[in-house]
């Protein structure tokens, strides 16, 4: 019965966010109650559980969600995203466009939402077509594919922060950094080669309609540098690296003690805003407030789904399905590196049903936390895997109920039928072969 309940739970969840159109914060919350009441917790126990559930992931990861929203819209206001971009066109030349997005993709989506990134490099984008006379679309699925991966994989993007804490592994960060960034090229050369073999057979009737390479730029104004540019995000991640190294060596040291405050998530990412001051034009209340401000407006929703998943994932927790799932003695059905399909196929059916990767990652991170002890799965790099097969289901994949799949259309012209044909079919090998690679470094590493 208890089982039924959570899955009954889970059901109401998507239907709610997917057929109601509900917020996903208020669909979190109501089977978060629902789990509580139907599985015969004292009514006041409930609500101590949601609230100890929603205020304890927020105490992990809330600051660094804040953190890496603001940094996203200073790279993107500054126009250092613009820079970014240049420079990787220019490292990788202008003979393979579809490479220099997947690329240019891959690193802006780290702090910028896979939405926001494409909407913000949708001109330079189109402008790229025009000036190697390369297909729009071909183009703009090597640059969906290209944010998608990072979006889904890598912190500080909220999805794998909230599964991350979740399950536990929120001071692995550093190391779901590192092996996340490694699992993304898998997804991006696939993202990359279905762009070329696919993308570049369909035609779109704004083809020829784009501003010229030089226009885009000029227009944009005075850039900041590229050490400018790339600062904000590389600060923070090797903070964050320097701090899991010294925390491994397990001496107590003041340079040990130095850098692993320095490596914690929020201090890293709040330099990482101290970095990126840089790259305001000027210091004033348009910059340091209003600027600032839309980037906790961003932040906010995040914020109230991921500590709502978290409720979800307190009150499921605590209703003994630990125990419960122990006696079934789940080793010997899924034991290694094949336990890792579990949460993978979750969390594709729930990206699948209701659109959302960051719904995905934080619904499947709070079923499965229960089964990691039962399963022996804890440590860094343990951890770091299980998030990266969240991570695949939550790619698999993006279609019509996805807000992603609906700003890549219409950006870049596509028609529905072509978009399934180049966006949802890339998003399904990029889930597909994430997993297979997710579970050949288990099957390495652990």
């Amino acid at each position: 019965m208890l089982l039924a309940v959570i899955a009954l739970s889970v059901v109401l969840v998507v239907a709610m966010t997917a057929f109601l159109k509900l917020h996903p914060f208020l669909s979190l919350i109501a089977g978060a109650f629902f789990v509580g009441i139907a599985s015969g917790m004292p009514l006041l126990t409930v609500v101590e559980h949601v609230n100890a559930g929603f205020g304890g992931l927020m105490t992990g990861i809330g600051i660094v969600i804040v953190a890496g929203t603001i940094i996203g819209v200073i790279l993107e206001k500054s126009g250092a995203a613009y820079r970014m971009a240049e420079v990787v066109l220019r490292l990788v030349g202008e003979k393979r466009p579809q490479l220099a997005m997947s690329l240019i993709g891959y690193i802006v989506s780290i702090p910028v939402f896979c939405d926001s990134g494409f909407v913000i490099l949708s001109s330079l984008k189109k402008a790229l077509a025009k000036r190697a006379k390369v297909a729009i679309a071909s183009m703009s699925v090597a640059l969906a594919t290209g944010l998608y991966a990072t979006h889904t994989l890598v912190p500080p993007t909220p999805g794998p922060i909230a599964a991350a804490g979740n399950i536990g592994a929120e001071s692995y960060l550093g190391t779901i950094i590192l092996i996340g960034l490694f699992t993304a090229i898998p997804a991006v050369v696939v993202g990359y080669i279905w762009a070329v073999k696919v993308g570049s057979k369909i035609e779109v009737e704004a083809d020829l309609e784009a501003l010229d390479y030089e226009e885009i730029i000029q227009s944009f104004g005075k850039m900041p540098s590229t050490f400018k540019s790339f600062f904000p995000i590389l600060l923070p991640i090797v903070l964050i690296g320097a701090g899991s190294v010294a925390a491994l060596s397990g001496e107590e040291n003041g340079i040990v003690n130095v850098l692993t405050f320095l490596g914690s998530p929020s201090v890293a990412l709040l330099f990482g805003v101290l970095a990126s001051f840089l790259l305001l034009p000027k210091w004033n209340e348009e910059t340091l407030t209003d600027w600032i401000g839309e980037g906790l407006k961003e932040a906010a929703p995040i914020l109230l789904i991921t500590g709502a998943g978290g409720a979800f994932g307190g009150v499921i927790k605590n209703t003994g399905v630990a125990e419960l799932i122990n006696g079934f003695d789940v080793g010997d059905m899924a034991g290694g590196a094949l336990f890792l399909l579990i949460p993978f196929l979750i969390a594709a059916a729930l990206k699948t049903a209701q659109g959302s990767s960051t719904a995905a990652l934080v619904i499947t991170s709070s079923l499965i936390a229960p089964l990691l002890p039962t399963m022996g799965i804890d440590g860094a790099v343990p951890l770091a895997l299980v998030v990266m097969s969240i991570g695949a289901g939550a790619m698999t994949v993006s279609h019509v109920n996805d807000s992603f799949f609906w700003v890549v259309t219409q950006f870049s012209g596509m028609k529905v039928t072509d978009a399934y044909k180049a966006h949802t079919m890339a998003t399904l090998l990029q889930g597909l072969l994430t997993i297979i690679f997710t579970i050949i470094l288990w099957m390495i590493f652990v």
